[in-house]
């Protein structure tokens, strides 16, 4: 689970469950009180396995390869229409990650870790106009998620996209120029670059 939604790994784990405890198995891995926690229905799984039904695994795991898609909850099968990532555990709480989205100190993190420890308190916040060499230095991530940022009281007050590094370095210096009392950090997203301060 990502803030732009679920991100289906390109790997797969196999697991030995035996016929006689796979209700035992899932209740304990998929327990009711868990939101993202989700089963096909128990009558259905008695049914194929009383009938011994078994099929080979799909190369690609997708909409189309799935037979209870309805089942699913909608951001599942929303994740299994977009391309596979590459999940590798976070750093600081050991939760899958989309590999390289999150990259700090040479340390994968997750969204939620990424934020906290570089748009926090303690991140590399900037006093003044910033010139060509602090943006080799600065943070650079594959976007910046707004309700995150909400949690840390820190705001985005510019996006921009599409253009040259020259001519966002000129944006961004006449955005901080105006009110250059505040701390400034400026982003490297996949779309282009991102402006915050704290609130």
């Amino acid at each position: 689970m990502t803030p732009r939604g679920v991100c289906v790994g390109d790997g797969r784990q196999d697991v030995g469950i035996p016929a006689d405890g796979i209700l035992e198995w899932i209740d304990r891995t998929c327990p009711a009180e868990d939101e993202r926690a989700f089963v096909a229905s128990l009558r259905d799984i008695e049914m194929l396995t009383r009938i011994g039904w078994e099929t080979p695994f799909p190369e690609v795991l997708d909409q189309s390869t799935v037979l209870n898609i309805e089942d699913l909850p909608d951001e599942v099968a929303e994740g299994l229409a977009r391309p596979h990532g590459v999940l590798v555990a976070c750093a600081v709480c050991r939760s899958l990650c989309v590999r390289d989205e999150f990259l700090w100190k040479d340390r994968q993190l997750c969204a939620w870790d990424y934020h906290a420890q570089v748009f926090g308190k303690r991140g590399p916040w900037h006093e003044g106009l910033y010139e060509e060499r602090h943006f080799e230095s600065g943070p650079s991530c594959a976007y910046v998620a707004a309700p995150l940022l909400e949690e840390l009281n820190v705001q985005e007050v510019l996006t921009i996209g599409g253009i040259a590094q020259s001519h966002a370095l000129a944006i961004i210096n006449a955005t901080i120029s105006g009110e250059s009392s505040r701390t400034y950090m400026a982003v490297k997203t996949e779309s282009g670059f991102s402006l915050l301060h704290e609130a």
